[in-house]
C-alpha cells in the first residue's frame, strides 16, 4: 500500500477531562455514567447519531436474561436501565427479565436522558482516528474527527468501549482475535424489524424459531428459493403493535475492524432482509403476507474481534468450574453462545443437527464470577477496557458479550476509571479492588461473597 505523510499542522487539543470513554454503546453508557456519579470529568465519544449500540442502531429485537433463572444478578445500572426501557410497552409485563423485547426508540432515549442527566459531555458522530502514547505505557492523547475537522483530546483515564478493542490496540494492547487455530470469526447479523403483521397469526401461529423442528425456516431454505437465506438461524420477537423484531441470517467473512468486510455485509444484510420479508410472505402467510419491511440496522451485528489480553484470562475452565473471584465485579450465567462456522450452519439446516454443539449451559441459579484484572490491559496503565472486548478466551466470550453483561462491566470501568483519574499516577492496575467492590454494591449491584 502506498504511504502518505502527513505534514506537520497545529490541532486542537482539550485537554479538560479527567475520564474519556469511547465508544457508546451499552457499556459506554455505564461506564461514562458510573464515571461522572464518582465526580469525574467524563466525555463519551460515540461515533454514531445516538447511544445504546446494539440494543439501538443495530435492532437487536430483545435483551438476554437479566437472571439466573431464579433471580436477577446484572443489577445497578444494568437493572436500572432495563426497567425504564419497560416503561410504556404496554405488552410487556413489568416483572419480566427474561428475553424482554427492546422499543428502540425508546431506549435512545433512555440512554439520552440518563447519561446527560449524569454530567456526561456527549459528542455524537465522532470517530477515534488515532491514539498517541508516551512510550511508556500511558496514553496521552487521543485523535478524533467530525465536522470539526481532526480535534485532540486528552484525560487521565481512557476507557476502550468501541467493541472492537480499538482505542487499546492502537495504543499497543496485545489481543486476540477469532478461532486460534483458524482465524475465523464468528458470523454476523444485520438485524430488521417487519411491520403491518397479523399478531393473531404470529403468536398463536408455528413457531418460527429453529429449535422448533417443524419450523417454516427449514422449508425456505431447503427449497432453494430464497438463495440469500443459507442457514436456519431466526429469532424473532413483537417489539410494538404489530411490528415483529429479527435477529436472523447470518453475514460470515465479517471482520468489523475492516471497513470494507462490513460495506460488504452490510450490503448482504440488507438482501438477506428483504429475502426474509418475501420467504415469510410465502410460507408463512397467516401472519406475513402483508408485512412491511420497516427498517434495516445501520449497525452491523458484530459477535466477536478482538480480545484484549489483560492481567488475567477469563478461560472456559473458569467458566465449567463456576469460578468465583477475590476481585470480580461482577457474576455471569448467561450460556456460552457461539455461532457456527460456516461448515457447520449449513448441517444445521436440518432438524436433527445437535445445535448445542459447542454450547454449554448452567442450571438454575449457576453463575461464575469476572475479575477486574480482565478490565486492565497488560502493559497499559491509563485505559481499560469493557464491552465484549474484555481479557477471555474465544469461548467464554461468546458468553460475555451480550447486553446485560456489558452493562456491568461498563459500570465497574466507570468507578475503576474514576477512582484512578483521582490520583496523582493514574494506573488501573492499581485501584483497590475492595473498595471498587464496595462501590459497586453501595450502588445496588450483586456481588455475593
Amino acid at each position: 500500500m502506498k504511504k502518505y505523510v502527513i505534514r506537520e499542522k497545529s490541532i486542537p487539543l482539550d485537554d479538560s477531562w479527567d475520564v474519556i470513554v469511547v465508544g457508546g454503546g451499552p457499556s459506554g453508557c455505564t461506564a461514562a455514567i458510573a464515571a461522572a456519579r464518582e465526580g469525574a470529568g467524563t466525555l463519551l465519544i460515540e461515533a454514531t447519531g445516538c447511544l445504546g449500540g446494539m440494543g439501538t442502531s443495530g435492532l437487536v429485537p430483545t435483551w438476554c436474561p437479566f437472571t439466573d433463572r431464579e433471580k436477577i444478578i446484572y443489577r445497578g445500572l444494568a437493572e436500572r436501565i432495563l426497567n425504564k426501557a419497560k416503561e410504556g410497552m404496554q405488552h410487556v409485563s413489568k416483572e419480566a427479565l427474561n428475553w424482554v423485547p427492546i422499543d428502540h426508540e425508546r431506549l435512545k432515549r433512555v440512554y439520552d436522558e440518563m447519561v446527560s442527566e449524569s454530567g456526561v459531555t456527549i459528542l455524537f458522530n465522532t470517530f477515534l482516528c488515532a491514539v498517541e502514547t508516551d512510550g511508556r505505557g500511558s496514553v496521552e492523547v487521543i485523535l478524533a474527527a467530525n465536522k470539526a475537522g481532526l480535534s485532540a483530546y486528552r484525560a487521565k483515564v481512557y476507557i476502550d468501549c468501541t467493541g472492537d478493542a480499538d482505542l487499546c490496540a492502537w495504543a499497543g494492547a496485545e489481543f486476540q482475535k477469532g478461532d486460534e487455530e483458524t482465524g475465523e470469526l464468528q458470523p454476523a447479523t444485520l438485524c430488521f424489524t417487519l411491520t403491518n403483521v397479523d399478531m393473531d397469526g404470529f403468536l398463536h401461529g408455528v413457531y418460527l424459531h429453529c429449535n422448533n423442528p417443524g419450523s417454516p425456516i427449514y422449508d425456505i431454505v431447503s427449497s432453494g428459493k430464497y438463495p440469500e437465506i443459507t442457514d436456519t438461524h431466526i429469532n424473532c420477537h413483537q417489539i410494538g403493535p404489530g411490528a415483529i423484531g429479527f435477529n436472523a441470517g447470518h453475514v460470515w467473512d465479517t471482520d468489523n475492524t475492516d471497513p470494507s468486510s462490513v460495506s460488504r455485509a452490510l450490503i448482504q444484510g440488507r438482501k438477506i432482509a428483504a429475502a426474509f420479508q418475501n420467504a415469510l410472505a410465502e410460507y408463512h402467510p397467516k401472519a406475513f403476507a402483508n408485512t412491511f419491511l420497516a427498517s434495516t440496522a445501520s449497525l452491523m451485528g458484530i459477535r466477536e474481534t478482538r480480545r484484549i489480553v489483560g492481567d488475567y484470562v477469563l478461560t472456559t475452565d473458569d467458566y465449567l468450574a463456576r469460578r468465583r473471584f477475590p476481585d470480580e465485579i461482577c457474576v455471569n450465567s448467561y450460556y456460552l453462545d457461539i455461532h457456527q462456522s460456516k461448515n457447520e450452519a449449513c448441517k444445521a439446516n436440518y432438524p436433527d443437527y445437535d445445535r448445542e454443539k459447542g454450547k454449554y449451559r448452567y442450571n438454575e441459579g449457576e453463575m461464575h464470577g469476572i475479575p477486574y484484572r480482565c478490565l486492565t490491559p497488560k502493559n497499559l496503565k491509563n485505559v481499560l477496557v469493557a464491552g465484549r472486548s474484555v481479557s477471555c478466551d474465544r469461548r467464554v466470550n461468546g458468553s460475555v458479550r451480550v447486553m446485560p453483561v456489558c452493562l456491568a462491566l461498563g459500570e465497574t470501568a466507570g468507578i475503576a476509571g474514576a477512582m484512578a483519574a483521582g490520583t496523582s499516577e493514574p494506573d488501573v492496575h492499581k485501584v483497590d479492588a475492595s473498595i471498587l467492590r464496595a462501590r459497586l454494591k453501595e450502588h445496588g449491584a450483586y456481588l455475593p461473597d
